[in-house]
């Protein structure tokens, strides 16, 4: 297990570590003849337990989203870092804005690496694909919605401060995944229009179950420990970060509760 900074070994250690210990790793895999390198944490032993994919910020797969992944393996789950940028791409934070928004700008390709990334979690040996899901931070959260408007095979997904875009008339219809969006009440790239358009889409497909919870005075990047660019609207806040993942915590329980089995041991 990778060796984390002091910030971010204070929120990993808000779940303990299980008796049988975790096993985690970077993945490489590939797509359509591109490489990616990703990162695997899960619950030690054997076993086949809920997956759950992680998608990076516009940073690429970093220690944070390490993290994130070993938190959830310390729940009892299996979980994923997808490698959306692919394994030689890995923007500073000068350059991670026009890498991120190149996917922006190219929906069926984001949403294309997207479905790669979780046929990959899907098709790990310690993954129950009787219940999946997928989370995001920032262009993950915009993400793991993407991944939904695909019509995807997922349970839930869970968007992280991430932006709240909207589909062509009538998409929505074609989520299957239950939603929650944990959003903050002050973030400037999602702001109270993007958010009613957003969930006017919603609306229009009355089968689709979906949430959202907006925090007070919380800024874009709430859950990331070093955000602290309040001028440009993005800002680490401890109070919505624990809640946002008290909020999943409960919606993957109840998601995975629900959800038939599969074969092999599954989380408690």
């Amino acid at each position: 297990m990778p060796t984390y900074a002091p910030n971010l070994t204070a929120i990993l250690d808000r779940e303990p570590v299980p008796a049988s210990g975790i096993e985690s790793g970077d993945v490489a895999y590939e797509a359509d003849g591109v490489a990616y390198s990703g990162y695997l944490a899960r619950p030690a032993g054997e076993g086949r337990y809920p997956g759950v994919m992680v998608v990076h910020d516009w940073l690429g797969v970093t220690d944070y989203v390490r993290m994130r992944c070993d938190m959830l393996a310390r729940l009892g789950y299996v979980a994923f870092a997808a490698d959306v940028f692919g394994a030689d791409v890995r923007p500073s934070p000068e350059e991670a804005a026009a890498v991120a928004g190149g996917f922006y700008q190219d929906r069926p390709l984001w949403r294309k690496r997207l479905v790669e990334a979780f046929a990959h979690l899907r098709g790990e040996p310690s993954v129950d694909p009787a219940r999946t899901a997928a989370i995001g931070y920032c262009f993950g959260g915009s993400s793991v919605l993407e991944l939904a408007r695909t019509g995807a095979d997922v349970d839930a997904v869970v968007s992280f401060h991430g932006g709240l875009l909207t589909g062509p008339e009538g998409e929505a219809a074609r989520i299957t995944a239950k939603v929650l969006v944990l959003h903050g009440a002050a973030d400037p790239v999602a702001p109270d229009d993007a958010m009613l358009a957003f969930e006017d889409d919603l609306r229009t497909a009355p089968a689709v179950d979906w949430q959202l919870v907006s925090y007070a005075n919380a800024m874009h990047a709430f859950t990331l420990p070093d955000a602290d660019a309040p001028e440009q609207g993005a800002q680490f806040q401890a109070t919505a970060e624990r809640r946002s993942w008290a909020a999943m915590k409960a919606f993957l329980t109840e998601v995975f509760d629900s959800a038939p089995a599969g074969t092999g041991a599954l989380r408690g």
